[in-house]
């Protein structure tokens, strides 16, 4: 099989586990994703607006939402919402961070980003950034869990092996958000993955649903 990146070369794959994409799971995982990122959506308007304002008064220059190209499932691109936290230049800004990443492997994390605003250090602490991520979610693009979408670059620099976590389509939460996150390494992220895509059923989804909330509200990795 072969997982072709748009505008990117092909980026070969094989598989170490069969997608379960078919029957039952298949049915009953995107009705969870459109009930739940619908209802969330419809319930969670007003914390939307409120952030979206903050957002706007403390940076005005730059807008609301963060719109960012992923890499979905079979390799396919999507663009990626987010509620901006950081400054409206921040992608000019990265070339000079790149040499201070913290987490190894094919991913660029910095706990104390320079490029992050004062409201977009809560809304990440809290998540709460993440939560445009629901409109991919009813477009099918994501699901409520699974692997972490990767960035175009990231995929560059894939082995092989890492290419796996590719096979099925990416989520909000997952095993490795649930596991450490931030303080869990790109080699550890990508074993992770694949025990989820190994092991997934609509019961562990709901389980690492119900774990995220619990970890959000004691939420010390995200950055």
């Amino acid at each position: 099989m072969d997982i072709s990146v748009k505008g990117s070369k092909s980026y070969p794959q094989t598989p170490a586990v069969l997608p379960k994409e078919y029957g039952l799971y298949a049915v009953g995982k995107r009705s969870i994703d459109l009930v739940f990122s619908l209802g969330g959506l419809i319930f969670l308007t007003p914390l939307i607006l409120i952030v979206s304002l903050l957002i706007k008064l403390e940076d005005p220059k730059g807008s609301i939402f963060f719109k960012q190209v992923r890499v979905g499932k079979d390799g396919k691109e999507f663009n990626m919402y987010k509620f901006r936290s950081m400054v409206h230049n921040a992608e000019e800004l990265l070339a000079g961070l790149l040499d201070q990443n913290e987490v190894s492997g094919a991913m660029f994390k910095l706990k104390n980003d320079p490029r992050v605003t004062k409201i977009g250090r809560v809304i990440r602490k809290t998540s709460i950034d993440e939560l445009p991520q629901l409109l991919n979610v009813l477009k099918g693009e994501m699901s409520l869990v699974g692997p972490r979408p990767a960035l175009p670059r990231e995929v560059e620099a894939y082995t092989v092996y890492d290419r796996q976590r590719l096979i099925v389509i990416p989520g909000c939460t997952g095993l490795w958000q649930v596991s450490g996150r931030s303080s869990v390494g790109f080699k550890e992220m990508v074993e992770l993955d694949l025990a989820y895509i190994a092991k997934r059923s609509l019961f562990y989804d709901l389980k690492i649903m119900m774990k995220t909330i619990v970890v959000l509200l004691g939420s010390k990795d995200a950055f």
